[in-house]
This record gives structure tokens, C-alpha cells and sequence, in this order.
């Protein structure tokens, strides 16, 4: 029997969400990212979930009243499941108007009253992001989640004056909320924490 990598078990989990990909990586830079409008985040959102973004506008709507307007956004994918305790495992691109495009993975742990399993396409607003290379570090946050078959919705996730907004839209039967984070590193690791 053939063995599974992280990428491969997330591309599978994935697939079941939508089918699209995502585009090329370019050479990050330590610039402080310039911000997206509102329409701009539209489009890049319609295009990246596709058929499933009817929800898109509400959220990135109430994500840009109550914070602004973000100076990154990462499309990705990622792959999560939970009894009491949980992970969370992720990958994607980073964007920024003018420092450059990067390459990201997260992963992190979950405890609460949660159960089920989710795989996820997930666009994530990044506010106040001073450079890109500041990504690399722990967001906390509660997270609750409440559907079966599929979903689409968002929550926040803070470190210091950083905050994170994964939107996402995905597949599987989740039910609880919890208190965890996630952790953004340059390669990938099956280690949660």
C-alpha cells in the first residue's frame, strides 16, 4: 500500500470542495503589503471557490465593516477533524500588492466541545501584516463550526495587532466550537504544535 504525504491526503480532501488550481508562487519580499479593496478580494474569491461563493459577499463584507480593509489575502486548502481534542492542517499561497507573493503552511491544535471532520477551501484576510515574513507565528482564537455535508463561514484569529480571517468553504459533518490556534511556517509538518 502506497504511503500518503501531507500534500496528497489535503489535495484528495480538497478536491471534494472544489476543483481549482492555485496559481504560481513568486519571490517573497520584507515590504509592508499596501491593502486589497473589497471588490478586488470579490473577485479573487469567486474565482478561487467558484460555484460554492454565494456566502463570499456577505462575509467579506462583515470581515472589511468590522476590520478594514486587509493588506494580504492566502487561498488555500486544508484539512481538519476533531473529538474533544483536534488538528488542523493547511497550505497555500500568501498575496500582497507589492512585497510579493509566498508560499505558506499552517497547522495547529484544537481543544473543546467539537467532533467531526472538514476539508476545506479557505481564503484568509490578513490585517495589519507589518511584513510578510511576520505570517510565521501563532494565531489564537475560538473557532466554532455547525454542519453536515458542507459549509461555508468565517472567524478570527489574532497575535499581537495581526489579525487572521479564515473564510472557508468546504465538505464533511462538524459540530462544536473549541479553542485553539494555528501556527504559519515556511515548509510543512505534521507536527500540530
Amino acid at each position: 500500500m502506497r504511503s500518503h504525504s501531507r500534500r496528497d491526503i489535503m489535495t484528495m480532501l480538497a478536491a471534494a470542495a472544489a476543483a481549482a488550481g492555485a496559481p504560481g508562487v513568486a519571490l517573497a519580499q520584507a515590504a509592508r503589503p499596501q491593502r486589497f479593496s473589497s471588490n478586488e478580494l470579490m473577485d479573487s474569491g469567486h474565482q478561487f471557490f467558484g460555484s460554492i461563493s454565494r456566502g463570499l459577499a456577505s462575509v467579506v463584507e462583515e470581515a472589511t465593516k468590522r476590520w478594514g480593509q486587509p493588506n494580504a489575502y492566502i487561498l488555500g486548502q486544508e484539512a481538519g477533524g476533531a473529538f474533544v481534542a483536534g488538528a488542523r492542517y493547511g497550505e497555500g499561497t500568501m498575496y500582497t500588492r507589492n512585497a510579493g507573493d509566498l508560499r505558506v503552511y499552517w497547522q495547529g491544535p484544537s481543544l473543546g466541545f467539537d467532533a467531526g471532520a472538514d476539508g476545506a477551501r479557505t481564503m484568509i484576510l490578513v490585517y495589519n501584516l507589518p511584513a510578510t515574513n511576520a505570517i510565521y507565528r501563532r494565531f489564537g482564537g475560538v473557532d466554532g463550526s455547525a454542519y453536515l455535508i458542507g459549509g461555508f463561514g468565517f472567524t478570527a484569529l489574532t497575535a499581537d495587532d495581526v489579525v487572521l480571517v479564515p473564510i472557508r468553504a468546504g465538505v464533511g459533518a462538524r459540530l462544536g466550537v473549541n479553542l485553539g490556534y494555528l501556527k504559519f511556517t515556511p515548509e510543512s509538518t505534521w507536527n500540530p504544535f
